[in-house]
Formats: C-alpha cells, structure tokens, sequence
C-alpha cells in the first residue's frame, strides 16, 4: 500500500514528527568503559550522537568543553545495540507456536508481530533478522519499523521458508521440489521483497515425523536457491542440522548454518574454507527442555533431549575453530520469548565461549552476516544503535542479560530507555 493512501499519509506525517522531536540532536556518552562491538575496549573515552549517527569517538579529555545532554558511563560500559540473526515474529513462544498462529486472522498476526520487534527493542535488540513468518504479513512490520512509521528495530526478513514436500517447516512454508521448483520459489521471494531467502537442508525439531539428522534437499537444489538469492543480491540462510545437510548447504555456497546441531570436522573445515557463519540459536533447545512439563508436544521433547548436548558439541568445536559465529535464538518458539533474546549470549558464556566472543557474535559479526556495515559497532559514522549497562560485560555477561542494568538504549539515536539527564 502506498502511504499516500487517504488517510495514512497525515497519520504517518504526525508519527514522524513526534519521534523527530524525541530525536536526541546532539548527545555525549562519557567517563567510562567502550566496548565497540569489534572486540576492542576504549578506556577513558567519550562517544559524541548527533541526529542518527555516532559522529566523534575520542579521549574524554577532548569533551571538555561539551555543552548538553550528557550518559556519565564512568560506572559501566556502552557497547552497540545487540543485534539477533534468527527470529520468528509472528510466534509468540507457545507451547506450538505453529498451531495457534493458524488460527489468528491476518490484522492479529501483524500486531503480535509489531509487539514482539518492539519487546525485543525494549530488551536491548536493536536489529533482527526475521528468518520465517507466515504469509509475508510480517513485511509490514518490517516495513513500518525501518521507515519510522513504527518505533522498532532495523528488520532483515525472509518471508516463507522454501521446504521440500513433507519437509521441516511444510505446514507453512513454500513447499519445492527439484532445481526448478526450487528456482521458482526462490524468484517467489525475491519479488515478495524478501531480503534473505531461506532453504531448509533437513528435518528439525518442529516438526512432527521427519529427523534433523536427515539431509532433505540435495546440494543442486540448495545451489540453485542460493546462486538465485545471490544473483539478486540477497543473503542465502539454511536450517541445517545433521551433518550431510551441513555439507550440502555449504557447498551450495550457504552464508549462514543454522543451528549446526551434528557438526563434523568436515563441516567445520568447509564452513572455515568459505566463510560461512554459524548461527546457533542454543535458546531454542534450552527453552524446551527447561520448561519439558509445561505442554510442549511430546515429539519436540523427544528429538530436544536427543540433540542438546551433540548440539553444544558443535557450537564449541566451530568456536575453537576459529569460525565466525553470529548471534541468534530462533525467538518465538517454545517459552523462547522474544525481549529475552540478550539470554543467548549467557548460553554461550555458559558453554565456555569467552564473554568478548559472545558479545562480537551480537554485534559486527551480527552485521557482517546481515550485510548492515553501518551497525554493530562504535564506529565514527555508524548508526547510533547504543546500550549502556552497569559493569563489565567482559568479566559479567549479565551486565547485558539482566535488564535491570540496562541504563540507556539509543535506536538511530532516539532513546528507548530512560532519559539523560541535562548539565
């Protein structure tokens, strides 16, 4: 719909210039700790927003003379907004959350879909890749979040998984099979307006009777989605997790794994050869066995308590490796509660991934894979996506995943938290 709809274009005009007057113009974070998303710590240094945009980074001694809104840090840390590679926003974290969104009407889905990027927002996310939904409703979301219709994060988004009959995700997804149909669905998204296609390379967990050890498009197929996502310049994710499949999405020239529960050396070194990232999603699992007795089907149980600890396995032999790992949680499913994102990266201090790691995976590593240069870091010209906690995330990943120590979260330079206060 064109936003000079009659009648939407006033009300948009309106929003705009409600969060323009909320716009910090000219803002200083000083006095302490820098971690710029990179993996470097600043010391002692101030970050200067003005508008959208981190325009100064430098000693704070060069402040001095600054007069206007001012962070004091000097008790905690600024690091960028928190980036997740893997959610689905039109599931709320039902116990199945595929059966209860079959029964909402298009209107309910989109809102639970603006309520959900918006809680996550709230929880310090300020970028999201949506790698799933139903329909292409939660492009309007999307849509409305990245132009400023609707306060949100940046969303990347995939619309309908691309399976294969009786495959992972074949109650909602675009169901393909052979290299032509496969093209065709791929050419489906692209049109839609997706910005990533994703192919499911083997079962899953979700998914009642098929095995995620299973390998279900061959590596032709996956190829021919892939070379068409990248011929039109969209990034290419696989759910991938038994082996084989692995290495047929790899090879097909995949940009990100999935969950990579039944990694080999193999999968490693091929995934090491081409650049391929590794996106974990350890909420997914750790959710479901968590809450086990609270009505999760019983086949998702089952196959979850099969595959966690090989799962742990995997994301630690990549880590070690030396692969480049990017956060995700596959928010929506189970008791995986989007606004609770932050808790992966506790999943992974907890597996022995150090905390400078975990926090790279949600911050440029995040943008790297989601091809957003600009975010995911401290840098002089990134957008000015900020959270500020209370300590060190470097010694306490906490000071991240407990909201409570969240101070301040700047989303384009516009804050989502409390307010600063004057000099």
């Amino acid at each position: 719909m064109s936003l000079h709809h009659e009648g939407l274009q006033p009300c948009l005009s309106k929003h705009l210039k409600f969060i323009s007057s909320i716009r910090t113009m000219s803002l200083l974070f000083s006095g302490g700790r820098i971690f710029d998303g990179l993996g470097n710590v600043l010391e002692d240094h101030g970050v200067l927003v003005e508008k959208d945009r981190i325009t100064r980074v430098a000693p704070n001694s060069e402040f001095k003379g600054f007069i206007g809104p001012r962070v004091d840090t000097s008790s905690g840390t600024l690091l960028p907004g928190l980036i997740d590679c893997h959610v689905h926003l039109v599931y709320c974290a039902e116990t199945d959350p595929g059966t209860k969104v079959m029964k909402l009407k298009p209107g309910e889905i989109v809102m639970r879909a603006l309520a959900n990027a918006q809680a996550s927002l709230r929880g310090g996310i300020t970028t999201l890749r949506d790698l799933g939904g139903r329909e292409f409703l939660e492009f309007a979301v999307r849509d409305a979040c990245n132009s400023g219709a609707q306060f949100g994060p940046t969303i990347r988004a995939a619309g309908q998984i691309i399976c294969m009959t009786g495959g992972h995700g074949n109650q909602h997804g675009r169901i393909a099979d052979g290299e032509d149909e496969v093209l065709k669905a791929a050419r489906e998204q692209i049109h839609a307006g997706s910005d990533v296609i994703k192919l499911m390379a083997t079962g899953g967990v979700m998914t009642q009777g098929v095995d995620p050890e299973d390998a279900h498009y061959t590596e032709k197929e996956l190829r021919v989605g892939v070379q068409e996502g990248h011929r039109f310049h969209r990034t290419c994710a696989s759910h991938a997790q038994g082996s084989a499949g692995i290495l047929n999405a790899v090879r097909a020239g995949i940009d990100s794994i999935e969950h990579g529960i039944f990694m080999t050396d193999e999968c490693v070194e091929e995934m090491l050869t081409n650049g391929t990232f590794l996106v974990p999603t350890l909420s997914a699992l750790l959710n479901i066995l968590n809450h086990q007795d609270e009505g999760i089907p019983d086949y998702i149980i089952e196959k979850s308590l099969r595959i966690t600890e090989r799962h742990r396995e995997s994301v630690l032999m990549f880590h070690r490796a030396g692969g480049k790992i990017a956060m995700g949680t596959d928010a929506g499913t189970p008791f995986n509660r989007h606004g609770e994102n932050r808790n992966e990266l506790k999943y992974m201090v907890e597996l022995g991934i150090p905390e400078k790691d975990a926090l790279v995976s949600a911050n440029a590593n995040a943008a790297e894979l989601l091809e957003l240069p600009e975010r995911g870091r401290i840098q002089e010209g990134a957008f000015a996506d900020l959270l500020f906690v209370e300590g060190d995330p470097l010694t306490d990943i906490n000071c991240v995943c407990d909201m409570s120590r969240h101070r301040v979260i700047l989303k384009n330079g516009i804050r989502v938290s409390e307010p600063v206060q004057e000099d």
